[in-house]
């Protein structure tokens, strides 16, 4: 409080004690005698010093309305600062969430789409390998009737030549 409200308190004060002090009335007990001008000039500083003390509560009450304003506000700032960031949390767990979820089940396509491709690696290195054997297979057949025919036609050659050499006789 300022100086204005201390003097008309104290100046309350003052008028209060003289009027409790104050001689009683005879006959009239709600009444009571005190100085006039004492009481007129009581009266007069306090009406003088009364509106910079009402002026003074005022500017004291719309501070405090402003400081609780300000703190309401800071408040429901805070409030919403903390929904906001419990809702991006959640957001996040929950994006946290589906992403396992998605990297399991890219896993799990891509376990399964390289057991196909070992699979269909595994059958075309199996089929190239029978066209092989196949292959060779034929080769050895030919170069072993080839042979066969050499040999044939070896024996017939020495046949034959052994015909036409004249024999001594």
């Amino acid at each position: 409080m300022d100086n204005n409200t201390n003097d008309v308190i104290e100046l309350l004060d003052i008028l209060y004690g003289m009027v409790t002090e104050a001689w009683g009335v005879p006959l009239g007990n709600d009444k009571c005698i005190i100085e006039r001008e004492k009481a007129i000039e009581i009266i007069n500083d306090i009406k003088a010093n009364l509106p910079t003390a009402l002026a003074e509560a005022k500017r004291l009450v719309a501070a405090r309305d402003e400081f609780i304003g300000n703190a309401k506000r800071e408040a429901e700032a805070l409030r919403k600062s903390a929904e906001e960031k419990s809702r991006i949390m959640v957001e996040e767990q929950e994006i946290v969430r589906v992403a396992k979820e998605r990297s399991a089940e890219m896993i799990a396509a891509a376990e399964k789409k390289s057991k196909e491709l070992r699979r269909v690696a595994a059958d075309y290195v199996d089929d190239l390998m029978r066209q092989t054997e196949e292959s060779i297979s034929a080769a050895l057949t030919t170069v072993q009737n080839s042979r066969g025919a050499f040999r044939s036609a070896g024996v017939s050659a020495q046949k034959n030549a052994k015909e036409d050499v004249p024999t001594e006789e």
